[in-house]
């Protein structure tokens, strides 16, 4: 079992930057891919982006491609999205999610996720 704490939201402008954290304990963190879901008021959970065992990426969404770029730190056990030149669309709740599996997935049909941070984006 994965325990995830996400951090870093917050209320940016439209065109600002955050960048998300997720603080990861579980063991052989390196194996396991992780990702980011995000689930805005009255919406389903959309998959963002996924980042497998071996560093490479998948991403879901395609509102996000080319501003959100995931990243992790095998050493820390931390969990990354940069979040750049931020929309209105973007607020949500983001959430960061693993199921124990190295190789990419949508991210909102991973068995564990924390319980989210929220970002919202003011134009």
């Amino acid at each position: 079992q994965a325990q995830l704490v996400e951090s870093g939201g917050g209320l940016v402008h439209a065109g600002e930057s955050l960048r998300l954290s997720c603080a990861v304990s579980v063991a052989s963190f390196d194996f396991f891919a992780f990702g980011w879901f995000r689930q805005a008021p009255g919406k389903e959970r959309e998959g963002v982006s996924c980042i497998g065992g071996d560093g490479s990426i998948s991403d879901y969404a395609d509102t996000v491609k080319g501003r959100f770029t995931m990243s992790r730190d095998n050493i820390k056990k931390m969990v990354y999205l940069q979040m750049t030149a931020l929309k209105p669309e973007d607020t949500a709740v983001y959430f960061c999610a693993t199921d124990h599996h190295s190789v990419c997935i949508n991210p909102t049909k991973m068995n564990w996720s924390g319980e989210g941070t929220q970002v919202t984006v003011s134009s």
